[in-house]
């Protein structure tokens, strides 16, 4: 089969125009970005306000391998199999980051004959918006350090500086640093530190913000260090908010690409689920759900990580709730669950899971049990897709749709659509349509007014299974801090690994008796929600032995290669 790239380019890519067309939006709300991507206003809101919302049809998977499992692949798959199917559809998926891009896990347009395309376009820059985010960061981050040098008139204190710098490349070398060295015209000498774009929180307020007014005021709202007395600096007393927001001005536009049947894509926002909430734009969700019957939105990595956070924080900010749910499994993922192999990129997987092993899959089946407990605890239908691969044996699909139905899951269907694109998704097409059908009543997993230390204890114990949680000093005493903020009332988003239900990447399956190290709590003012890191977790990834940028170059006509 060829490579995804080789795939893309062989496509036939329409003008965007012709696709935002079809999908109901008028030329006035479109403004195009080159030939074959586009801006679309916020106006088609507006003019479309009192029309119906279509289905609403959320995906995530069981906690994945670090080779990815085909949720993306699944989401865009899905859309274009609706729309074979006869119904409207738009698939809303996050726009990739420069720094698994070039790192360990490649692009994120899909994958096969299920992809966003150009695949080039959506891995390498898009329309600008990260570059966007990391200037008006970075604008906000020189201001601090401006007024200090300056005077310091507001009496930040410098070890009390809570907004880093932020690169859209991963660089462990950058996590702790030193600025204002060499002499007094260079600034004051202090630590700092720089974390990956898509961890600012600049990139979760535009995932959450509701239009360009709403930006703007959460903007206002960041905390960026405190004065020597404790209290709060923000970027409207900083007197940066309007500038920031003049550099995200077109940000708040959802981007629009295609799949390779021609079908819409919404690709906006791009926050990590494993450090940020791992979710695409409401704008973006709500702007499909006017214009298609189905509108299938990814949340990333495991149910545990990007759909806990999309129920919990995405659907509390945006009012909408999910019809159904799809989980995406594989077989190798559940092979690697069974703790019996060892998955590391860029080394060939262990033979022994290319082989039909029903023990190792039973094995690493509590990962999946787990994952739909999770996704029918939010009260959503869910619909187990087992994305196939070539090793993969029937009886291996058996097993897994034996104790996917015992769990609960409503269907479990195996999909082509890799192989096949839109017409190897058919079954999946229909079984969440019938899935959409079923009564729903979406439940947070804590009420809003709880203490911030029950949040994150509830999401622990009910979501990953743990037997508790161990807060450091440092996280109690933030805690506190919130409180007598009177901010206990906005949601947390849990900063860990993705890799495990655990905070522990080695503990593999459905791991029990282990507790939730917290060893610090944020505040998010802007984006609204508190943020907790969990064990080791980074907010800048390190690049890893043998990058993917290592294979991407291009060829004498131009054509980008080795993007996978």
């Amino acid at each position: 089969m060829l490579s995804d790239i080789e795939i893309a380019h062989a496509a036939v890519v329409r003008p965007a125009r012709e696709i935002a067309e079809e999908a109901g939006i008028e030329p006035d709300e479109v403004e195009p970005n080159g030939r074959h991507k586009a801006k679309v206003t916020l106006k088609v809101l507006e003019r479309l306000r009192g029309e119906p919302n279509g289905r609403y049809v959320l995906v995530t998977a069981i906690t994945p391998t670090p080779l990815g499992e085909g949720k993306t692949l699944t989401t865009v798959g899905l859309g274009q199999a609706f729309r074979a199917a006869g119904h409207s559809a738009i698939s809303c998926i996050r726009q990739p980051s420069l720094g698994p891009v070039f790192g360990i896990k490649g692009g994120a347009a899909g994958g096969g004959y299920a992809q966003v395309v150009p695949m080039e376009d959506i891995n390498l820059h898009l329309t600008g918006d990260v570059h966007a985010i990391t200037a008006a960061h970075n604008l906000c981050a020189a201001f601090i350090d401006n007024h200090i040098y300056h005077g310091n008139e507001l009496g930040i204190d410098p070890h009390a500086i809570t907004w880093p710098r932020v690169l859209d490349i991963s660089d462990r070398a950058l996590r702790n640093v030193v600025i204002g060295l060499g002499g007094r015209k260079d600034g004051n000498p202090r630590e700092s530190s720089f974390e990956i774009t898509v961890a600012s929180e600049l990139m979760a307020i535009l995932a959450l913000a509701e239009d360009l007014s709403d930006l703007r005021a959460r903007i206002g709202r960041i905390i960026v260090g405190y004065t020597f007395e404790g209290q709060p600096v923000t970027a409207e007393d900083l007197k940066v908010a309007g500038s920031m927001t003049v550099l995200m001005k077109e940000t708040i536009k959802p981007n629009l690409m295609q799949d390779l049947e021609g079908g819409p894509v919404f690709v906006h926002a791009g926050p990590f689920a494993n450090i940020a909430h791992g979710n695409s734009s409401i704008v973006a969700d709500r702007i499909a759900l006017k214009l298609a019957d189905y509108v299938i939105t990814e949340a990333g990595f495991g149910a545990d990580m990007g759909a806990e956070k999309f129920v919990n924080m995405k659907c509390r900010a945006s009012g909408l709730a999910p019809d159904a749910a799809v989980l995406v499994c594989t077989v190798r993922a559940l092979k690697a669950h069974s703790g019996r192999f060892e998955v590391k990129p860029g080394r060939a997987l262990d033979p022994g899971m290319l082989a039909e092993d029903l023990e190792a899959v039973e094995a690493g089946m509590p990962n999946l049990v787990k994952q739909i407990e999770n996704v029918r605890s939010f009260g959503i239908p869910v619909v187990v897709a087992i994305n196939v691969f070539p090793s993969d044996s029937p009886a291996e699909h058996a097993l897994i749709g034996e104790h996917a139905r015992e769990a609960g899951a409503f269907d479990v269907v195996t999909h082509h659509m890799h192989a096949e694109g839109g017409r190897g998704g058919l079954a999946l097409a229909e079984a969440v349509e019938a899935a959409c059908e079923e009564p729903s009543a979406l439940t947070f997993t804590y009420p809003s007014d709880a203490p911030i230390g029950e949040k994150i204890a509830a999401i622990a114990t009910r979501i990953y299974g743990a037997s508790g949680v161990d807060f450091s000093f440092e996280a109690s005493r933030a805690m506190q801090s919130i409180s007598e903020a009177g901010l206990c009332g906005l949601p947390v988003c849990m900063a860990k690994t993705h890799l495990s239900l655990s905070h522990d990447s080695k503990l593999k399956g459905a791991p029990s008796g282990w507790r939730l190290p917290v060893r610090d709590v944020h505040v998010s003012a802007g984006a609204g929600f508190v943020y907790a890191m969990c064990g080791d977790i980074t907010t800048m990834p390190g690049l890893p032995g043998k990058p993917s940028g290592e294979h991407i170059d291009i060829d004498a006509e131009g054509n980008v290669v080795g993007l996978s």
